[in-house]
């Protein structure tokens, strides 16, 4: 799977929608909103992740590769790649995160 899919969920996102299609992959689904600038930064997990902005904008460092992503956008981490998320918008950032 690629890194990024611009525009796999349709705008506005419905949460629901993506629940129920990370549940048929096999993927847990949590919901996260962030303050302006927040960051999260170091992380490394043991299973595949699934990514997706509701609203505002992330900056995420997978590795060597950098991706911005917006509403709707699918992003894929695989397992045992050192991530970090940025909030990126002058707003709150709503985003979706799953693990297989």
């Amino acid at each position: 799977m690629e890194t990024l899919q611009v525009g796999y969920y349709a705008a506005p996102v419905d949460p629901g929608a993506v629940r129920a299609h990370w549940r048929a992959d096999g993927y847990s689904c949590h919901a996260m909103t962030d303050r302006p600038g927040q960051q999260w930064n170091d992380f490394t997990h043991a299973t595949n992740e699934y990514l997706t902005v509701v609203d505002g904008r992330l900056r995420l460092i997978l590795g060597a590769e950098t991706v911005e992503a917006g509403p709707g956008d699918l992003v894929f981490i695989p397992k045992n790649i050192p991530h970090s998320v940025h909030n990126i918008s002058d707003s709150e950032t709503t985003w979706m995160f799953g693990y297989d």
